[in-house]
């Protein structure tokens, strides 16, 4: 079988560095149907969707010499398409007045409860409103051995998850701990609650993780084939849980990571057949139905770093840090216990230590 590759996207003039890159594409037949974005991200794959957006929202790409109003058109076949493709203006971290709710705070680190729809620093889509900012904002001195637009970070939360972050405040903190990530002598705790009921008490998910080839906003777990397509760099990740209650159709569980990778707990868990509540990128459902109920959306993934245990990186003191229990978690719980016909206080007994 002869699989059709699409046609390169081509430069017509370049010049200078400091300039436009004009190209243009031309939609064939077997492209009708196609998102615009899609089309040009497969056509341009130094291009992410993300900044062909932007440039489609800035007025740089044209259709037939009319500007494209949004990314979602779908293209017929046949259509000349153009872009300008400039450089992003730099990203800067900013202060700003953001409030954060401290866990835990001393000369070398400090320990936030961060809130489920905070980014963690700037990047594509996101240069405000980020934990970054927030920290700046309270006139703190993070380090600066990384990258300037994650000064502190040294490990993190996805958007829609929230809990314990830990940042350094220095360079001295930032490399011990580190270094203490990578030796896996952090102990991260974790609450989710997945899809469906699992079938142990325990068990542990030890896949390797790396970008998925075919859809790039995702990660998924090492396959023996992937359609011709090869996973770049896939990497060991290691994932125990624990069951704490069933509830209708789904499993309350604590997990304990060992690695960190990318979307690590929700890439395992769908890889099971069970994914995290909410998250609908790596297959949960937009709404859980229990009986004749129909739950109203979560609005964020069923994920909460309830606990992290580290080593002060001055004096080697073993701190425990915990973030209490979300109260939209608890409410959604109890209300799904609610729909099922089970009692609601089972959640506070199965939640014990974390509430």
């Amino acid at each position: 079988m002869v699989v059709e590759q699409p046609s390169p996207c081509y430069n017509l003039s370049v010049s200078s560095p400091d300039s436009a890159t004009h190209r243009e594409l031309l939609a064939s037949a077997s492209d009708s149907g196609a998102r615009l974005d899609r089309f040009i991200a497969a056509q341009c794959p130094e291009l992410s969707r993300t900044r062909v957006q932007e440039l489609i929202e800035s007025g740089f790409v044209q259709i037939n010499g009319h500007a494209a109003k949004k990314g979602s058109l779908h293209l017929h076949g046949g259509e000349k398409i153009t872009l300008e493709i400039t450089e992003r203006p730099p990203i800067r971290a900013e202060a700003e007045s953001i409030p954060l709710d401290v866990l835990y705070e001393d000369d070398d680190v400090i320990a936030i409860n961060k809130s489920a729809g905070m980014t963690v620093h700037a990047g594509a889509g996101a240069i405000s409103g980020t934990l970054v900012n927030a920290l700046l904002g309270r006139g703190h001195s993070l380090s600066q051995s990384g990258d300037p637009l994650r000064p502190g970070i040294v490990h993190r939360l996805d958007k829609e998850t929230s809990g314990v972050i830990l940042v350094a405040k220095n360079d001295s903190a930032h490399a011990r701990l580190g270094e203490a990530f990578r030796q896996r002598k952090v102990k991260k705790i974790y609450i989710a609650l997945v899809q469906g009921q699992l079938k142990e008490k325990t068990g542990r998910i030890e896949l390797a993780i790396g970008r998925d080839p075919i859809h790039r906003t995702r990660m998924a777990v090492e396959r023996k084939t992937w359609h011709g397509a090869a996973m770049a760099n896939p990497r060991a990740a290691r994932t125990d849980w624990r069951f704490l209650a069933t509830i209708a159709n789904t499993t309350l569980v604590e997990v304990q990571l060992h690695t960190g990778r990318t979307h690590q707990i929700r890439v395992h868990f769908s890889a099971l057949k069970h994914p995290v509540v909410g998250d609908t990128l790596y297959g949960a459902a937009g709404q859980l139905r229990v009986e004749k109920t129909e739950m109203a959306p979560l609005g964020r993934n069923f994920l909460h770093a309830a606990k992290l245990g580290f080593a002060q990186p001055r004096t080697g003191e073993w701190i425990d840090v915990r973030a209490p229990f979300p109260g939209e978690l608890h409410d959604f719980l109890r209300k799904l216990s609610v729909a099922s016909g089970e009692a609601p206080s089972r959640i506070d007994a199965a939640l014990a230590g974390y509430l």
